[in-house]
């Protein structure tokens, strides 16, 4: 449920106590307000989806669609390692893509954070130049994400408390950019700002976390009470030993191996893996242990014919014509093993510990 879901109780509340003309302007304000952000609101939502999609890609859970749907949350009530990786690289999109076109000028009421403009940062440097502003992008962003957590239980808690690890995140990764000033090139002076890390940088740092994710351990009792005071008491307890930077959950990951059709997961039968590639990184290369032998599936071999642009020359004025190439690459494969049987644990097991 986000602003615009407001309007309406807004509209009433306003028509029992106001003139109706102060009741349409207030209605109106949160009209304009909700149309002036929603485009970079789902901007930066879908952004968060393409950066679990590369972070997860070569996992046995690689970030499947029915996973990201913000705007209703439906797929993302098992408050599991994965899903608070969701809340919190959805957050994150969210703010960074505000803060970026906050600074960049596309708002009427908000621009670059200039705060501590002329103030001495530190040796040699003082604070200038265009500062982006997060705190404008943190501002919003909670006001869009954490309003589609309705209720007060402990998943609602757990994804409310991801959504800030993730908005933290972005501001965890600024980093400080500086101009040089002075005769002749001399950089006697410095002036400084922070800026956005690459978006790329904040994936990385909230994997990092997800590797280290917490599990929230409560009693089971109250966490069925909903909105009791028991169960709000309960949460205030499991949360007080938690950095605000940690993700956490509350159930253990259900076997990525096998396809879940209820729960929209695909298992891993026909993933892609990579094999033989020595340009790739060891995780890479593990990756069809991880995603084939570790299910108890076999890797099969496949020789594709791709087309692709070759030849190239430009030709005065002022196009570029290439020739069309084809050539062979080896791709690999999750398939089934020979008569279709699942393995066993013992199975699984064995090609863990042999490998690829």
């Amino acid at each position: 449920m986000g602003p615009l879901h407001l309007l309406p109780t807004v509209v009433l509340s306003m028509c029992c106590h106001a003139p109706f003309a102060l009741a349409w302007y207030v209605a109106n304000f949160w009209m304009n307000a909700f149309l002036t952000y929603a485009g970079s609101v789902q901007v930066g939502a879908q952004s968060g989806m393409h950066e679990c999609k590369h972070q997860f890609a070569l996992e046995k859970w690689n970030c499947p669609e029915n996973t990201l749907q913000l705007s209703t949350h439906n797929g993302l009530r098992s408050a599991t390692r994965e899903t608070s990786f969701v809340h919190a690289i959805s957050a994150a999109g969210v703010m960074y893509t505000l803060t970026k076109n906050c600074s960049m000028g596309d708002f009427d009421n908000c621009g670059c954070d200039d705060s501590r403009i002329r103030q001495t940062g530190g040796r040699g440097w003082i604070w200038g130049g265009c500062s982006d502003n997060v705190a404008f992008g943190e501002k919003i962003s909670k006001q869009f994400v954490d309003a589609l957590e309705g209720g007060h239980d402990s998943r609602a808690a757990v994804n409310l408390h991801n959504n800030e690890a993730g908005r933290l995140a972005i501001k965890a990764t600024m980093r400080k950019a500086c101009k040089c000033h002075g005769v002749s090139g001399s950089c006697s002076i410095q002036t400084c700002w922070m800026q956005l890390a690459d978006f790329r940088e904040v994936g990385n740092y909230l994997k990092v976390k997800h590797e280290h994710a917490k599990k929230l351990e409560m009693d089971k009792k109250p966490a069925r009470a909903g909105n009791s005071a028991d169960n709000r008491g309960a949460i205030a307890h499991a949360f007080r030993s938690i950095a605000r930077t940690a993700l956490i959950y509350l159930e253990d990951s259900p076997d990525y191996c096998v396809k879940n059709r209820s729960r929209g997961f695909p298992g891993t039968e026909g993933r892609e893996c990579l094999k033989g590639n020595k340009s790739v990184s060891q995780w890479e290369r593990k990756s069809c242990r991880r995603l084939c032998y570790e299910c108890g599936l076999r890797v099969v071999e496949k020789r594709i014919e791709v087309v692709s642009s070759c030849n190239c020359k430009f030709h005065w004025c002022c196009t570029v014509r290439c020739d069309k190439c084809t050539h062979v690459v080896t791709k690999y494969y999750c398939a089934r093993k020979e008569g279709g049987r699942k393995p066993n644990n013992k199975t699984k097991r064995r090609h863990r510990a042999r490998g690829p």
